[in-house]
């Protein structure tokens, strides 16, 4: 899986997280989308490496400022994480 953060500014209200949230998901095959206005930025997990310029541009097109992304592997964490053997 993977994890990707998008930097997004121009976002004032949860309205606007959700408009960006909905774009994110009309562009590519998310696991989870978060956009935080006080963070001014976009969380993506997705199962394969996602298309980091589509998506942008589908939040660009909503007319919010799109500024760096990061993608990183991910891991997800649950209750039984801790237990997990290391390789």
């Amino acid at each position: 899986m993977y994890k990707t953060t998008i930097e997004v500014n121009g976002m004032s209200c949860s309205m606007c997280e959700a408009h960006v949230n909905d774009a994110v998901r009309n562009a590519a095959k998310v696991k989870k989308v978060t956009s935080s206005k006080n963070d001014k930025n976009t969380v993506i997990i997705t199962e394969d490496m996602p298309d980091v310029e589509k998506i942008k541009a589908a939040i660009a097109a909503t007319g919010y400022e799109v500024g760096n992304a990061v993608t990183e592997e991910y891991e997800k964490k649950g209750l039984f994480s801790i237990f997990k053997k290391k390789n």
